[in-house]
């Protein structure tokens, strides 16, 4: 192979491998870059608890799995932030700012599907939710 050929690929290598990595069942001591993954499908939302060490900004990935569209909204302590609807197989990443300690509700507002289970909770400082399910946080290395 051409050295100059290596020399030309070596930085897009360098920086490809900076970007992967795997992601952390904790909370980093900073807010910043945080990516939450959530997974809807009729009628639920995976995790359905979402525990966060600190307040701050964090971005919700979310996955729809499911056959019919779906969204999320966030609200509660002054916070009403939702995505628009996510098509089946799609997936939309929803900013929010988490600036006050307590519990948000987390649920689709699609007509209906919050009242047939699609809702949870995110505890925002490391105040404890009400809702069910697994508490998870993970990061995007690079981000």
């Amino acid at each position: 192979m051409d050295v100059r050929r290596i020399v030309a690929l070596l930085p897009a290598a360098l920086f490809l491998a900076a970007c992967g990595g795997s992601g952390s069942s904790t909370a980093p001591s900073s807010a910043a870059g945080q990516t939450i993954q959530i997974s809807e499908k009729e009628f639920s939302l995976t995790p359905s608890t979402v525990t966060l060490a600190k307040t701050g900004t964090y971005e919700f990935r979310v996955t729809n799995n499911g056959t019919i569209p779906h969204a999320l909204e966030i609200e509660g302590n002054g916070v009403e932030e939702k995505t628009g609807d996510i098509a089946p197989g799609s997936a939309m990443t929803l900013r929010v700012t988490l600036s006050k300690t307590g519990s948000y509700d987390m649920y689709c507002p699609i007509d209906g599907h919050r009242a047939q289970g699609m809702k949870g909770t995110v505890a925002g400082g490391g105040a404890s939710g009400s809702g069910q399910g697994t508490t998870t946080t993970s990061t995007k290395p690079g981000y």
